[in-house]
């Protein structure tokens, strides 16, 4: 049976009582399969495993819907049962008892670039809300998905640079039959909205086919970035971006690049954002 706790002092009495190592996975909610895996890889790496569940309200910027974001956590609990040990659903005033806190933690340079560009403070937020976490639970090891690769590479960084003592396990992305990376906000799409998304796996496909020519590559996000071929000169897709960049710095590489690269999605359909991601190994 798993236990659910909703306050930060019944969250540390019950992480007293969970036996040997511990992971845990953050989420806001709205859990599906790709939320799944990461339990099911915290439960394969560690004895105990605890699941976060709050809708951040720093990683919202002023023109997003916080108040719409899917929230079921009956639904989520029940998916959970019997796979996480305990699960931590606090209130936002259990978490900041003042908006915005006075003290958080910032992404830095790279919390800026992509993602952090459209969505100015959105990582700055991320980081406070884990930090916090981390904090809370004292886990060994904390488990997200590839497919949020941005995100994914901070928290690399902030453990790496703060000496926080958890290990970040990296998951690959979950695909539906179709290709689509599996996502909560794929819930906004209509039936011909998860049509016009799967340009995204697509184009994943098709810089895979064009590795290891990282010309090839870049030519590849270069037309799916322009649209062609996806129905987004129509508006039905707009790309964000279609980047290849350093997996350290997210610097984008040019044609005589060497060695791993990222490669980076973004685009709205239907006024939805979607992310993918893949890395590759390149050379000029």
């Amino acid at each position: 049976m798993t236990q659910i706790v909703t306050t930060k002092a019944q969250l540390r009495t019950a992480r007293e009582s969970l036996p040997g190592s511990v992971a845990v996975v953050m989420t806001m909610g709205a859990l599906h399969e790709g939320h799944l895996m990461l339990v099911r890889r915290a439960r394969e790496i560690a004895d105990s495993v605890v699941v976060t569940i709050f809708v951040n309200p720093l990683q919202f910027g002023p023109t997003e819907d916080y108040e719409a974001y899917p929230r079921d956590l009956a639904g989520d609990v029940a998916l959970l049962d019997g796979l996480a040990d305990l699960v931590f659903a606090p209130e936002v005033w259990e978490m900041y008892p003042v908006l915005p806190p006075p003290v958080s933690v910032s992404a830095g340079v790279l919390g800026t670039r992509f993602e952090g560009a459209a969505r100015p403070g959105h990582f700055d937020g991320v980081v406070t809300v884990v930090t916090k976490l981390l904090h809370l639970i004292a886990p060994d090891a904390a488990v997200f998905g590839r497919k949020d690769a941005q995100q994914l590479a901070i928290l690399e960084r902030l453990v790496a640079d703060l000496d926080l003592p958890v290990r970040i396990e990296a998951v690959d992305i979950v695909r539906e039959e179709s290709g689509l990376a599996r996502s909560s906000r794929n819930a906004y799409l209509s039936a011909a909205g998860r049509d016009r998304a799967l340009v995204l796996s697509r184009t994943i496909a098709a810089v895979q086919e064009a590795a290891p020519d990282a010309a090839a590559v870049l030519a590849v996000l270069e037309r799916a970035g322009r649209g062609e071929g996806d129905g987004g000169e129509a508006g039905e897709v707009r790309w964000a971006y279609a980047e290849a960049v350093d997996p350290a710095t997210f610097e984008s590489i040019g044609p005589g690049h060497h060695g791993e690269v990222l490669v980076v999605l973004a685009a709205h359909v239907e006024g939805t954002r979607l992310l993918d991601a893949t890395t590759l190994v390149v050379s000029g």
